[in-house]
């Protein structure tokens, strides 16, 4: 475990399956969350502190204010844990069409030195930016992820036929092009915060230029919050036409990365995914 300097009142707190989490008093008073982890990538925590202020930059969600960065360790203020309303809902689909539409340079990473990779636990997944979102649908995420499946053996020759058509049908299949989209990047259930007055905050980020479906379908994945969240969203910027036949294929990248973290069922399900629009 590494705190920061002067950290007292040290108790556990939930961390997920990656970190530790813990609720302690830095030297200076303040009430925070520390996020730590042996063995953490160099650069790791500076990149989800960037995360955090990249979407609280327009002002259009809450997200925790980072206290501090060390190299193993993420303080940010500590937020008393509620249960996301109604109007939490309304509101965090109103904030996402907002985030998006502030927009990103580029499909890949945002920041000005460019080709950090997104992580995912011990998963890297390449950043650099691209100059259209299939390319960098296709380069940066759909061919990454099939080599470490089948490094891994468990992509069936009929998963890695049905990926690569994916890939060669994807200008097809992606839809209108968009500009690239200022972008959470794992915005699944788990990683919307609710405060004690039911407003949402936004935690955990990858983030990266990309198209505003992806956290769309990432946040139908495991359980959306409520239906409330996609019908505010449309009421500030309407999806494309077509959107609800690319839900599933923007669930394909982050289905084989549990497949590849997980294994399981995850396995069958990004090959199913794949199979379908291999079609």
């Amino acid at each position: 475990m590494s705190l920061p300097p002067g950290a007292r009142d040290v108790r556990r707190s939930g961390g997920g399956d990656i970190n530790e989490g813990w609720h302690v008093t830095l030297a200076d008073g303040s009430d925070a969350f520390v996020k730590t982890r042996a063995k953490a990538h160099p650069g790791e925590y500076a990149a989800e502190a960037f995360g955090l202020q990249w979407l609280g930059e327009p002002g259009a969600l809450r997200v925790p204010r980072v206290l501090e960065v060390g190299m193993d360790y993420l303080a940010l203020e500590w937020i008393e844990p509620g249960r996301l309303d109604a109007a939490g809902a309304e509101e965090l689909g109103r904030g996402l069409a907002m985030i998006h539409q502030a927009g990103s340079p580029c499909f890949g990473d945002p920041r000005a030195q460019a080709g950090e990779p997104t992580r995912f636990g011990s998963l890297a997944l390449p950043n650099e930016a691209t100059e259209d979102w299939p390319s960098f649908f296709v380069e940066r995420r759909l061919y990454p992820l099939a080599r470490l499946a089948s490094d891994q053996g468990w992509l069936t020759s009929a998963g890695s036929a049905a990926i690569e058509r994916v890939c060669e049908l994807a200008y097809e299949l992606a839809g209108p092009l968009e500009p690239p989209a200022r972008l959470h990047g794992d915005l699944w259930n788990g990683n919307v915060m609710a405060d004690r007055q039911g407003r949402p905050l936004l935690i955990d980020p990858a983030v990266y230029g990309g198209h505003r479906e992806m956290d769309l379908a990432m946040l139908r994945l495991f359980g959306a919050p409520s239906e409330r969240v996609f019908a505010a969203y449309e009421e500030v910027v309407p999806l494309a036409e077509g959107w609800q036949q690319r839900v599933e294929l923007w669930q394909l990248p982050p289905m084989l990365v549990h497949g590849v973290l997980f294994g399981g069922g995850y396995r069958d399900a990004a090959e199913r995914l794949a199979l379908r629009y291999a079609a």
